[in-house]
Protein backbone atom coordinates (compact mmCIF):
# COMPACT_ATOMS: atom_id res chain seq x y z
CA UNK A 1 0.00 0.00 0.00
CA UNK A 2 1.05 3.75 -0.47
CA UNK A 3 0.71 6.65 2.10
CA UNK A 4 -2.25 8.63 1.25
CA UNK A 5 -3.37 10.86 4.39
CA UNK A 6 0.07 11.88 6.87
CA UNK A 7 -1.50 13.37 9.77
CA UNK A 8 1.38 14.80 12.12
CA UNK A 9 0.91 16.52 15.57
CA UNK A 10 -2.72 17.54 14.75
CA UNK A 11 -4.07 19.51 17.71
CA UNK A 12 -7.66 21.30 18.41
CA UNK A 13 -8.50 22.97 21.01
CA UNK A 14 -11.44 24.80 21.98
CA UNK A 15 -11.05 27.15 25.23
CA UNK A 16 -9.14 25.09 27.28
CA UNK A 17 -10.23 22.02 26.17
CA UNK A 18 -7.99 19.96 23.85
CA UNK A 19 -10.95 17.59 22.21
CA UNK A 20 -7.97 15.89 20.05
CA UNK A 21 -4.29 15.97 21.07
CA UNK A 22 -0.75 14.85 19.47
CA UNK A 23 -2.35 12.91 16.50
CA UNK A 24 0.17 10.89 14.45
CA UNK A 25 -1.48 8.19 12.06
CA UNK A 26 -0.89 7.63 8.46
CA UNK A 27 -3.73 6.31 6.29
CA UNK A 28 -2.74 4.00 3.73
CA UNK A 29 -4.52 4.31 0.00
CA UNK A 30 -7.35 1.80 -0.67
CA UNK A 31 -7.85 0.24 3.37
CA UNK A 32 -10.93 0.81 5.10
CA UNK A 33 -9.45 2.42 8.63
CA UNK A 34 -12.08 1.81 11.40
CA UNK A 35 -12.08 4.33 14.01
CA UNK A 36 -13.57 3.30 17.52
CA UNK A 37 -13.90 5.30 21.05
CA UNK A 38 -16.31 6.08 22.96
CA UNK A 39 -18.62 8.96 22.62
CA UNK A 40 -16.94 11.97 22.94
CA UNK A 41 -13.51 10.40 22.59
CA UNK A 42 -13.00 12.47 19.77
CA UNK A 43 -14.06 10.76 16.20
CA UNK A 44 -16.09 13.02 14.73
CA UNK A 45 -13.87 16.24 14.96
CA UNK A 46 -11.03 14.31 13.89
CA UNK A 47 -13.81 13.69 10.65
CA UNK A 48 -14.50 16.49 9.65
CA UNK A 49 -10.32 18.25 10.09
CA UNK A 50 -9.52 15.44 7.79
CA UNK A 51 -12.64 16.96 5.52
CA UNK A 52 -10.67 20.09 5.24
CA UNK A 53 -13.62 22.50 5.16
CA UNK A 54 -14.74 23.47 8.22
CA UNK A 55 -12.50 26.52 8.69
CA UNK A 56 -14.61 27.30 12.09
CA UNK A 57 -12.52 24.16 13.61
CA UNK A 58 -9.58 25.40 15.45
CA UNK A 59 -6.84 22.98 14.46
CA UNK A 60 -3.43 23.09 14.17
CA UNK A 61 -0.48 20.32 12.88
CA UNK A 62 -0.43 18.98 9.75
CA UNK A 63 -2.66 17.27 7.22
CA UNK A 64 -0.90 16.18 4.37
CA UNK A 65 -2.97 14.46 1.20
CA UNK A 66 -0.15 12.67 -1.05
CA UNK A 67 -1.91 12.85 -4.42
CA UNK A 68 -1.85 12.59 -8.50
CA UNK A 69 -3.11 15.61 -10.47
CA UNK A 70 -3.54 16.18 -13.63
CA UNK A 71 -0.68 18.93 -15.49
CA UNK A 72 -3.78 19.43 -18.06
CA UNK A 73 -7.95 19.52 -16.17
CA UNK A 74 -6.11 19.53 -12.62
CA UNK A 75 -8.32 16.34 -11.61
CA UNK A 76 -6.79 15.01 -8.63
CA UNK A 77 -6.51 11.19 -7.69
CA UNK A 78 -4.77 8.95 -5.37
CA UNK A 79 -1.26 8.64 -5.14
CA UNK A 80 -1.10 5.57 -7.47
CA UNK A 81 -2.22 6.97 -10.16
CA UNK A 82 1.28 9.26 -10.15
CA UNK A 83 2.95 8.77 -13.75
CA UNK A 84 -0.63 7.45 -15.42
CA UNK A 85 -2.91 8.84 -17.70
CA UNK A 86 -5.92 11.18 -16.39
CA UNK A 87 -9.06 9.39 -16.85
CA UNK A 88 -10.91 12.80 -17.81
CA UNK A 89 -8.74 14.15 -20.37
CA UNK A 90 -6.21 11.96 -20.78
CA UNK A 91 -2.93 14.19 -19.80
CA UNK A 92 -0.16 12.66 -17.49
CA UNK A 93 -0.73 12.83 -13.61
CA UNK A 94 2.16 14.01 -11.63
CA UNK A 95 2.79 13.62 -7.71
CA UNK A 96 0.75 16.48 -6.07
CA UNK A 97 1.01 16.78 -1.72
CA UNK A 98 -1.47 19.43 0.05
CA UNK A 99 -1.20 20.08 3.84
CA UNK A 100 -4.80 21.26 3.95
CA UNK A 101 -3.83 22.46 7.21
CA UNK A 102 -1.40 25.22 5.77
CA UNK A 103 -2.53 28.40 6.12
CA UNK A 104 -0.65 29.14 3.03
CA UNK A 105 -2.52 26.40 0.11
CA UNK A 106 -4.65 28.69 -1.52
CA UNK A 107 -8.07 27.27 -0.96
CA UNK A 108 -8.62 26.33 -4.46
CA UNK A 109 -6.44 23.49 -3.27
CA UNK A 110 -8.16 22.73 -0.51
CA UNK A 111 -11.54 22.56 -2.57
CA UNK A 112 -9.74 20.43 -5.10
CA UNK A 113 -9.23 17.83 -2.30
CA UNK A 114 -12.30 18.18 -0.93
CA UNK A 115 -14.36 17.77 -4.64
CA UNK A 116 -12.71 14.07 -4.30
CA UNK A 117 -13.75 13.52 -0.91
CA UNK A 118 -17.48 11.47 0.34
CA UNK A 119 -18.52 12.12 3.61
CA UNK A 120 -21.58 10.33 5.44
CA UNK A 121 -22.75 12.25 8.90
CA UNK A 122 -24.30 10.23 11.68
CA UNK A 123 -28.31 10.97 11.74
CA UNK A 124 -27.99 13.16 8.73
CA UNK A 125 -29.76 12.12 5.47
CA UNK A 126 -29.08 15.08 3.75
CA UNK A 127 -31.68 13.83 0.66
CA UNK A 128 -34.37 16.15 -1.01
CA UNK A 129 -37.62 14.35 1.41
CA UNK A 130 -39.91 15.30 -1.78
CA UNK A 131 -38.31 13.76 -4.59
CA UNK A 132 -38.11 10.04 -5.39
CA UNK A 133 -35.09 8.42 -4.52
CA UNK A 134 -33.60 8.01 -8.00
CA UNK A 135 -34.33 12.14 -8.58
CA UNK A 136 -32.16 12.44 -5.74
CA UNK A 137 -29.41 9.82 -7.32
CA UNK A 138 -29.43 11.99 -10.36
CA UNK A 139 -29.41 15.24 -8.65
CA UNK A 140 -25.78 14.16 -7.12
CA UNK A 141 -24.68 13.74 -10.71
CA UNK A 142 -26.02 16.65 -12.13
CA UNK A 143 -23.41 17.98 -9.58
CA UNK A 144 -20.42 16.66 -11.03
CA UNK A 145 -21.86 17.75 -14.68
CA UNK A 146 -22.09 13.48 -15.43
CA UNK A 147 -23.18 12.83 -18.89
CA UNK A 148 -27.15 13.06 -19.80
CA UNK A 149 -27.16 10.81 -22.19
CA UNK A 150 -26.56 7.94 -19.42
CA UNK A 151 -27.37 9.95 -16.21
CA UNK A 152 -30.47 7.87 -15.47
CA UNK A 153 -28.69 4.50 -16.25
CA UNK A 154 -26.01 5.51 -14.01
CA UNK A 155 -28.28 6.21 -11.18
CA UNK A 156 -30.39 2.65 -11.22
CA UNK A 157 -26.35 1.37 -11.47
CA UNK A 158 -25.66 3.05 -8.02
CA UNK A 159 -28.68 2.09 -6.27
CA UNK A 160 -28.72 -1.57 -7.45
CA UNK A 161 -25.26 -1.55 -5.72
CA UNK A 162 -26.85 -0.13 -2.52
CA UNK A 163 -29.22 -2.66 -2.98
CA UNK A 164 -32.06 -0.17 -3.43
CA UNK A 165 -33.86 -1.02 -6.93
CA UNK A 166 -36.94 -1.93 -5.22
CA UNK A 167 -37.48 1.48 -3.98
CA UNK A 168 -35.82 3.73 -7.17
CA UNK A 169 -39.71 5.63 -7.39
CA UNK A 170 -40.59 6.04 -3.82
CA UNK A 171 -40.69 9.47 -1.92
CA UNK A 172 -37.23 9.58 -0.21
CA UNK A 173 -38.93 11.13 2.63
CA UNK A 174 -40.81 8.00 3.66
CA UNK A 175 -38.14 5.60 3.45
CA UNK A 176 -36.73 3.92 6.86
CA UNK A 177 -33.76 5.10 8.21
CA UNK A 178 -31.63 2.28 6.47
CA UNK A 179 -32.98 2.75 3.22
CA UNK A 180 -32.28 6.58 3.77
CA UNK A 181 -28.53 5.61 4.80
CA UNK A 182 -28.26 3.57 1.45
CA UNK A 183 -29.44 6.13 -0.67
CA UNK A 184 -26.56 9.12 0.78
CA UNK A 185 -24.58 6.53 0.09
CA UNK A 186 -25.67 5.74 -3.36
CA UNK A 187 -25.71 9.96 -3.95
CA UNK A 188 -21.54 9.97 -2.42
CA UNK A 189 -20.93 7.21 -4.69
CA UNK A 190 -21.97 9.49 -7.41
CA UNK A 191 -18.78 11.68 -6.77
CA UNK A 192 -16.61 8.81 -7.60
CA UNK A 193 -14.63 9.62 -4.17
CA UNK A 194 -11.01 8.99 -3.94
CA UNK A 195 -12.26 8.39 -0.19
CA UNK A 196 -15.02 7.68 2.07
CA UNK A 197 -15.50 9.52 5.61
CA UNK A 198 -18.29 7.50 7.35
CA UNK A 199 -18.81 8.59 10.83
CA UNK A 200 -21.15 6.42 12.79
CA UNK A 201 -23.47 5.30 9.64
CA UNK A 202 -25.27 2.87 11.18
CA UNK A 203 -25.63 3.98 14.86
CA UNK A 204 -29.37 3.72 15.04
CA UNK A 205 -30.03 1.11 12.63
CA UNK A 206 -31.11 -2.37 14.00
CA UNK A 207 -28.58 -5.15 13.02
CA UNK A 208 -29.76 -6.58 10.01
CA UNK A 209 -29.98 -3.17 8.09
CA UNK A 210 -26.71 -2.16 9.61
CA UNK A 211 -25.21 -5.36 7.65
CA UNK A 212 -26.75 -4.36 4.05
CA UNK A 213 -25.18 -1.07 4.74
CA UNK A 214 -22.00 -2.54 5.91
CA UNK A 215 -22.08 -4.72 2.99
CA UNK A 216 -22.62 -1.36 0.45
CA UNK A 217 -19.81 0.56 2.02
CA UNK A 218 -17.38 -2.62 1.47
CA UNK A 219 -18.44 -3.19 -2.38
CA UNK A 220 -18.02 0.56 -2.96
CA UNK A 221 -14.56 0.56 -1.56
CA UNK A 222 -13.55 -2.79 -3.70
CA UNK A 223 -15.70 -1.19 -6.95
CA UNK A 224 -13.66 2.29 -6.79
CA UNK A 225 -10.72 1.54 -5.09
CA UNK A 226 -11.61 3.43 -2.62
CA UNK A 227 -9.98 4.65 0.86
CA UNK A 228 -12.68 4.50 3.86
CA UNK A 229 -12.31 5.95 7.00
CA UNK A 230 -15.62 4.89 9.19
CA UNK A 231 -16.22 5.88 12.83
CA UNK A 232 -17.86 4.08 15.33
CA UNK A 233 -18.86 3.57 19.16
CA UNK A 234 -20.10 -0.29 18.08
CA UNK A 235 -17.28 -2.79 17.93
CA UNK A 236 -19.82 -4.85 15.12
CA UNK A 237 -18.93 -2.31 12.59
CA UNK A 238 -15.76 -2.14 13.12
CA UNK A 239 -15.77 -6.07 12.83
CA UNK A 240 -17.44 -6.18 9.83
CA UNK A 241 -16.01 -3.48 7.79
CA UNK A 242 -11.95 -2.16 9.19
CA UNK A 243 -8.65 -3.53 7.72
CA UNK A 244 -7.08 -1.86 10.71
CA UNK A 245 -8.50 -0.31 13.37
CA UNK A 246 -7.88 2.63 15.97
CA UNK A 247 -8.81 3.22 19.35
CA UNK A 248 -9.56 7.10 20.16
CA UNK A 249 -9.89 8.00 23.88
CA UNK A 250 -10.85 11.55 25.53
CA UNK A 251 -8.80 12.79 22.03
CA UNK A 252 -5.86 10.89 22.37
CA UNK A 253 -4.95 7.68 20.05
CA UNK A 254 -3.74 4.65 22.40
CA UNK A 255 -4.04 1.93 20.44
CA UNK A 256 -3.31 1.25 16.38
CA UNK A 257 -3.72 -2.26 15.03
CA UNK A 258 -5.82 -5.47 13.95
CA UNK A 259 -9.28 -4.54 14.00
CA UNK A 260 -9.84 -7.94 16.56
CA UNK A 261 -7.00 -6.44 19.06
CA UNK A 262 -8.31 -3.31 19.08
CA UNK A 263 -11.94 -4.18 19.76
CA UNK A 264 -10.27 -6.29 22.71
CA UNK A 265 -8.81 -3.43 23.94
CA UNK A 266 -11.99 -1.15 23.62
CA UNK A 267 -14.15 -3.41 25.32
CA UNK A 268 -11.54 -3.14 28.55
CA UNK A 269 -13.29 0.61 29.03
CA UNK A 270 -16.87 -1.64 30.21
CA UNK A 271 -16.67 -1.20 33.93
CA UNK A 272 -18.06 -3.80 36.16
CA UNK A 273 -21.78 -3.70 36.25
CA UNK A 274 -23.80 -5.02 39.08
CA UNK A 275 -27.41 -4.79 39.73
CA UNK A 276 -27.97 -5.40 43.38
CA UNK A 277 -31.35 -6.08 45.01
CA UNK A 278 -33.58 -3.25 45.94
CA UNK A 279 -37.08 -3.50 48.42
CA UNK A 280 -39.20 -0.65 47.09
CA UNK A 281 -41.49 0.90 49.07
CA UNK A 282 -45.07 1.73 49.01
CA UNK A 283 -46.76 2.42 45.67
CA UNK A 284 -46.14 5.95 44.36
CA UNK A 285 -48.12 5.56 40.88
CA UNK A 286 -51.86 3.75 40.67
CA UNK A 287 -53.46 3.17 37.23
CA UNK A 288 -56.75 1.64 36.83
CA UNK A 289 -58.92 0.79 33.95
CA UNK A 290 -56.93 3.62 31.81
CA UNK A 291 -58.76 4.07 28.36
CA UNK A 292 -57.89 6.47 25.74
CA UNK A 293 -59.32 5.96 22.10
CA UNK A 294 -58.22 7.87 18.58
CA UNK A 295 -60.43 8.04 15.85
CA UNK A 296 -58.69 7.57 12.45
CA UNK A 297 -60.64 8.02 9.10
CA UNK A 298 -58.75 5.40 7.16
CA UNK A 299 -59.02 2.72 10.74
CA UNK A 300 -62.11 4.22 12.90
CA UNK A 301 -61.74 3.91 16.08
CA UNK A 302 -58.39 2.73 18.05
CA UNK A 303 -57.89 2.04 21.41
CA UNK A 304 -54.42 3.43 22.09
CA UNK A 305 -54.98 2.31 25.55
CA UNK A 306 -57.56 -0.65 26.19
CA UNK A 307 -58.52 -0.96 29.80
CA UNK A 308 -55.17 -1.49 31.87
CA UNK A 309 -54.27 -1.65 35.37
CA UNK A 310 -51.09 -1.44 37.64
CA UNK A 311 -48.86 -0.03 40.61
CA UNK A 312 -45.19 1.51 40.47
CA UNK A 313 -43.70 1.35 44.01
CA UNK A 314 -41.43 4.15 45.22
CA UNK A 315 -37.87 3.45 44.02
CA UNK A 316 -38.65 0.87 41.54
CA UNK A 317 -37.31 0.53 37.86
CA UNK A 318 -40.02 -0.37 35.91
CA UNK A 319 -39.86 -0.86 32.12
CA UNK A 320 -42.46 -0.59 29.80
CA UNK A 321 -41.85 -2.54 26.62
CA UNK A 322 -43.38 -2.97 23.13
CA UNK A 323 -43.34 -2.48 19.59
CA UNK A 324 -44.52 1.22 17.86
CA UNK A 325 -48.45 1.30 17.86
CA UNK A 326 -48.59 -0.75 21.38
CA UNK A 327 -49.58 2.09 23.29
CA UNK A 328 -46.50 3.12 25.57
CA UNK A 329 -46.55 6.46 24.27
CA UNK A 330 -50.01 7.05 25.11
CA UNK A 331 -49.39 5.95 28.53
CA UNK A 332 -46.30 7.79 29.76
CA UNK A 333 -48.39 10.76 28.31
CA UNK A 334 -51.41 9.85 30.76
CA UNK A 335 -48.84 9.31 33.52
CA UNK A 336 -46.89 12.95 33.32
CA UNK A 337 -50.30 14.74 33.00
CA UNK A 338 -49.91 15.23 28.98
CA UNK A 339 -53.32 13.34 27.96
CA UNK A 340 -56.85 14.62 27.70
CA UNK A 341 -59.99 12.76 27.21
CA UNK A 342 -58.86 9.87 29.53
CA UNK A 343 -60.98 7.86 31.21
CA UNK A 344 -60.04 5.33 34.09
CA UNK A 345 -57.97 6.70 37.07
CA UNK A 346 -54.00 7.44 36.94
CA UNK A 347 -52.49 8.70 40.09
CA UNK A 348 -48.99 9.86 41.76
CA UNK A 349 -48.57 10.12 45.59
CA UNK A 350 -47.20 13.26 46.33
CA UNK A 351 -46.19 13.33 49.89
CA UNK A 352 -49.10 11.49 51.76
CA UNK A 353 -51.63 12.58 48.95
CA UNK A 354 -52.81 11.21 45.81
CA UNK A 355 -53.01 13.18 42.62
CA UNK A 356 -55.34 12.74 39.52
CA UNK A 357 -53.04 13.21 36.42
CA UNK A 358 -56.38 13.37 34.46
CA UNK A 359 -57.83 16.29 36.37
CA UNK A 360 -56.87 19.32 34.98
CA UNK A 361 -56.11 22.47 37.54
CA UNK A 362 -53.14 23.78 39.21
CA UNK A 363 -54.34 21.65 42.55
CA UNK A 364 -55.00 18.72 40.90
CA UNK A 365 -52.24 17.41 38.33
CA UNK A 366 -50.86 20.90 38.01
CA UNK A 367 -49.51 20.21 41.53
CA UNK A 368 -47.77 17.09 40.43
CA UNK A 369 -46.62 17.34 37.03
CA UNK A 370 -43.34 20.08 38.85
CA UNK A 371 -42.51 16.68 40.48
CA UNK A 372 -42.54 14.12 37.47
CA UNK A 373 -39.71 14.45 34.90
CA UNK A 374 -39.48 13.17 31.66
CA UNK A 375 -37.34 13.01 28.74
CA UNK A 376 -38.39 12.88 25.31
CA UNK A 377 -36.62 10.80 22.84
CA UNK A 378 -36.80 14.03 20.14
CA UNK A 379 -34.57 16.13 23.20
CA UNK A 380 -33.57 19.43 22.74
CA UNK A 381 -30.94 21.68 23.98
CA UNK A 382 -30.32 25.36 23.42
CA UNK A 383 -27.37 25.95 20.97
CA UNK A 384 -25.91 29.31 21.91
CA UNK A 385 -26.34 28.33 26.06
CA UNK A 386 -23.60 27.01 27.84
CA UNK A 387 -23.94 23.60 29.76
CA UNK A 388 -24.58 24.78 33.06
CA UNK A 389 -26.86 27.29 31.71
CA UNK A 390 -28.90 24.35 29.97
CA UNK A 391 -29.31 22.84 33.42
CA UNK A 392 -29.91 25.62 35.63
CA UNK A 393 -32.39 27.28 33.40
CA UNK A 394 -34.47 24.06 33.57
CA UNK A 395 -34.80 24.79 37.01
CA UNK A 396 -35.70 28.04 36.56
CA UNK A 397 -34.32 29.62 40.09
CA UNK A 398 -31.49 31.78 40.10
CA UNK A 399 -28.32 30.24 41.34
CA UNK A 400 -25.52 31.82 43.20
CA UNK A 401 -22.38 30.79 40.57
CA UNK A 402 -20.64 28.32 42.72
CA UNK A 403 -23.82 26.23 43.71
CA UNK A 404 -24.92 26.31 40.16
CA UNK A 405 -21.83 24.54 39.56
CA UNK A 406 -21.81 22.11 42.21
CA UNK A 407 -25.61 20.98 41.19
CA UNK A 408 -25.07 20.35 37.74
CA UNK A 409 -21.50 18.37 38.34
CA UNK A 410 -23.36 16.50 40.57
CA UNK A 411 -26.07 15.81 38.24
CA UNK A 412 -23.83 15.20 34.98
CA UNK A 413 -22.18 12.85 37.24
CA UNK A 414 -25.72 10.73 37.89
CA UNK A 415 -26.40 11.51 34.29
CA UNK A 416 -23.18 8.89 33.24
CA UNK A 417 -20.10 11.19 33.38
CA UNK A 418 -16.70 11.12 35.06
CA UNK A 419 -16.10 14.29 37.76
CA UNK A 420 -13.63 15.27 35.09
CA UNK A 421 -15.47 15.06 32.16
CA UNK A 422 -18.30 16.98 34.12
CA UNK A 423 -16.06 19.61 35.08
CA UNK A 424 -14.56 20.02 31.96
CA UNK A 425 -17.96 20.74 30.01
CA UNK A 426 -20.16 23.39 31.77
CA UNK A 427 -18.50 26.02 30.54
CA UNK A 428 -18.87 24.77 26.32
CA UNK A 429 -22.28 24.47 24.05
CA UNK A 430 -24.39 21.52 23.07
CA UNK A 431 -22.52 21.57 19.66
CA UNK A 432 -18.94 20.78 21.12
CA UNK A 433 -20.55 17.75 22.82
CA UNK A 434 -20.87 14.47 20.92
CA UNK A 435 -24.24 13.02 20.37
CA UNK A 436 -24.02 10.66 23.14
CA UNK A 437 -22.93 13.54 25.26
CA UNK A 438 -25.80 15.47 24.66
CA UNK A 439 -27.98 13.21 24.87
CA UNK A 440 -26.69 12.41 29.00
CA UNK A 441 -26.89 16.15 29.40
CA UNK A 442 -30.66 16.49 28.86
CA UNK A 443 -31.06 13.49 31.03
CA UNK A 444 -29.23 15.53 33.70
CA UNK A 445 -31.55 18.35 32.53
CA UNK A 446 -34.19 16.30 34.24
CA UNK A 447 -32.83 14.97 36.72
CA UNK A 448 -31.41 18.05 38.34
CA UNK A 449 -35.21 19.52 38.96
CA UNK A 450 -35.41 16.51 41.94
CA UNK A 451 -38.33 15.01 40.36
CA UNK A 452 -40.05 12.03 42.62
CA UNK A 453 -40.49 9.76 39.55
CA UNK A 454 -38.79 10.39 36.38
CA UNK A 455 -40.02 9.08 33.25
CA UNK A 456 -37.63 7.80 30.36
CA UNK A 457 -38.79 7.74 26.78
CA UNK A 458 -36.28 5.79 24.44
CA UNK A 459 -33.27 6.85 26.97
CA UNK A 460 -30.44 4.76 25.12
CA UNK A 461 -31.70 5.52 21.36
CA UNK A 462 -27.83 7.18 20.50
CA UNK A 463 -25.79 5.74 23.86
CA UNK A 464 -22.79 3.39 22.85
CA UNK A 465 -22.34 0.19 24.50
CA UNK A 466 -19.98 1.40 27.23
CA UNK A 467 -22.04 4.90 27.62
CA UNK A 468 -25.51 2.99 28.25
CA UNK A 469 -23.97 0.42 30.95
CA UNK A 470 -22.77 3.79 32.87
CA UNK A 471 -26.32 4.92 32.63
CA UNK A 472 -27.46 2.08 33.79
CA UNK A 473 -25.32 2.19 36.55
CA UNK A 474 -25.93 6.03 37.27
CA UNK A 475 -30.09 5.11 37.19
CA UNK A 476 -28.89 2.59 39.88
CA UNK A 477 -26.69 4.58 41.94
CA UNK A 478 -29.31 7.34 41.93
CA UNK A 479 -32.09 5.01 42.95
CA UNK A 480 -29.85 3.88 45.49
CA UNK A 481 -28.75 7.03 46.87
CA UNK A 482 -32.11 9.37 46.74
CA UNK A 483 -34.62 6.60 46.21
CA UNK A 484 -35.46 8.13 42.90
CA UNK A 485 -38.58 5.99 40.74
CA UNK A 486 -38.12 5.56 36.88
CA UNK A 487 -40.50 4.65 34.20
CA UNK A 488 -38.41 3.55 31.19
CA UNK A 489 -40.63 3.12 27.94
CA UNK A 490 -37.93 1.93 25.83
CA UNK A 491 -37.68 -0.93 22.31
CA UNK A 492 -33.92 -1.75 23.87
CA UNK A 493 -34.34 -5.62 25.56
CA UNK A 494 -31.23 -5.53 26.86
CA UNK A 495 -31.41 -1.68 28.97
CA UNK A 496 -34.62 -3.25 30.10
CA UNK A 497 -33.08 -6.81 31.26
CA UNK A 498 -29.93 -4.78 32.46
CA UNK A 499 -31.64 -2.19 35.15
CA UNK A 500 -35.31 -2.73 35.46
CA UNK A 501 -36.93 -4.29 38.34
CA UNK A 502 -39.90 -5.08 36.86
CA UNK A 503 -41.25 -5.10 33.39
CA UNK A 504 -44.89 -4.47 31.59
CA UNK A 505 -45.36 -6.01 27.47
CA UNK A 506 -48.42 -4.00 25.41
CA UNK A 507 -49.75 -4.83 22.36
CA UNK A 508 -52.42 -3.18 20.98
CA UNK A 509 -52.88 -1.13 23.81
CA UNK A 510 -53.19 -3.66 26.36
CA UNK A 511 -51.01 -5.74 28.94
CA UNK A 512 -49.89 -8.86 27.94
CA UNK A 513 -47.41 -9.70 30.25
CA UNK A 514 -46.47 -7.63 33.61
CA UNK A 515 -43.55 -9.21 36.39
CA UNK A 516 -40.09 -9.99 36.41
CA UNK A 517 -38.39 -9.00 33.29
CA UNK A 518 -37.32 -12.38 32.65
CA UNK A 519 -40.75 -13.11 32.67
CA UNK A 520 -41.69 -10.28 30.42
CA UNK A 521 -38.81 -10.73 27.87
CA UNK A 522 -40.31 -14.33 27.28
CA UNK A 523 -43.83 -13.41 25.94
CA UNK A 524 -41.96 -11.06 23.74
CA UNK A 525 -42.72 -12.98 19.94
CA UNK A 526 -40.02 -13.06 17.56
CA UNK A 527 -41.88 -10.53 15.13
CA UNK A 528 -41.56 -7.97 17.93
CA UNK A 529 -38.29 -8.69 18.52
CA UNK A 530 -37.01 -7.99 15.38
CA UNK A 531 -39.27 -4.66 15.14
CA UNK A 532 -37.93 -3.67 18.36
CA UNK A 533 -34.17 -4.34 17.59
CA UNK A 534 -34.76 -1.64 14.75
CA UNK A 535 -35.15 1.37 17.09
CA UNK A 536 -38.04 3.56 17.85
Amino acid sequence: MTAFIEIKNLNVTYGKKRVLKDINLTIEEGETLGIIGRSGAGKTILLHVLRGLDEDIPASGSVIYHTARCDSCGFVNPPSWVGKQCPKCGGNMSEWDVDILDEDAPDKERRAIARRVAIMIQRTFALYGDDRVIENVIRALDDINYSQSQIVQRAADLLEQVKLSHRMMHIARDLSGGEKQRVVLARQMAKEPMVLFADEPTGTLDPKTAKIVHQSIINAAKNYNMTVLITSHFYEVISDIATRAVLMDEGEITMVGAPDDVIKEFMKFQKAFEKREYTAGEPILRVKDLRKSYFSIDRGVIKAINNISFEVKEGEIFGIIGVSGAGKTSLSNAVTGNLEETQGMVEVRIGDDWINMLEPGYYARGRAKQYIGLLHQEFDLYPHRTIVDNLTDAIGLEFPAELAERKAIHTLMIAGFSEDRADEILSIYPGELSEGERHRVALAQVLIKEPRMVVLDEPTGTMDPITKRDVASSILSSREEIGETFVIVSHDMEFVKMVCDRAMLMRAGKIVEIGDVESVLNKVSEQEREIMARGP
